[in-house]
């Protein structure tokens, strides 16, 4: 049964499957959900790593998935060649604009400079007021810990404001995502 008010979802997540199992477990129990409740998947448009899995458990399933890749990735082949729909942009900040338009929530899985550096923009977005829509951080094993240390210690030293620090959103399991990213 489709979700009513989200259609569809930005994942941010690594081009690699991490050391720990549960990273590609997560992801992999995401995109089956996503099918499954009929939400498309919008996301980096790769065939590897974490986004790999999550776009392949989404199509298993028969959902939607909808890839936005520069040129650049494009030639170093790892774009994803069976997904629903393929975006080739020029540069990265058109795919991170495009991603952005196209979804009604970001979540974010583990992942390097890429993932931090969406997730931090999609954070300045919304304090800037430029989007009201759900960041929802998935911290599989914990993955994340020490990042949220850290927001609390920006918060703590007087950088952050708590309303601001509030909009990132944490989920520890799939479900508990979903949730939060449809407002409930």
């Amino acid at each position: 049964m489709a979700n009513s008010t989200i259609r569809n979802i930005c994942v941010f997540c690594a081009s690699a499957v991490g050391t720990r199992p549960e990273y590609a477990e997560a992801a992999k129990e995401l995109g089956t959900t996503l099918a499954a409740q009929g939400i498309g998947l919008i996301y980096g448009g790769a065939s590897v790593g974490l986004m790999g899995v999550v776009a392949d458990a989404t199509l298993a399933g028969c959902g939607r998935v909808v890839g936005v890749i520069p040129h650049v990735l494009v030639d170093l082949e790892v774009a994803h060649a069976g997904v629903t729909e393929l975006h080739v942009v020029e540069t990265m900040h058109e795919r991170k604009a495009m991603m952005g338009q196209l979804a009604d929530g970001f979540l974010i899985l583990p992942g390097g400079f890429g993932t931090f550096e969406e997730l931090y923009e999609v954070l300045a977005w919304q304090t800037l007021r430029l989007h009201s829509k759900n960041i929802v951080l998935l911290n599989t094993a914990g993955f994340y810990d020490p990042m949220l240390a850290f927001l609390d210690h920006c918060v703590t030293e007087g950088v952050l404001t708590e309303q601001k620090r509030r909009i990132l959103l944490v989920a520890n399991t799939v479900p508990e995502a979903m949730q939060l990213l449809a407002g409930a």
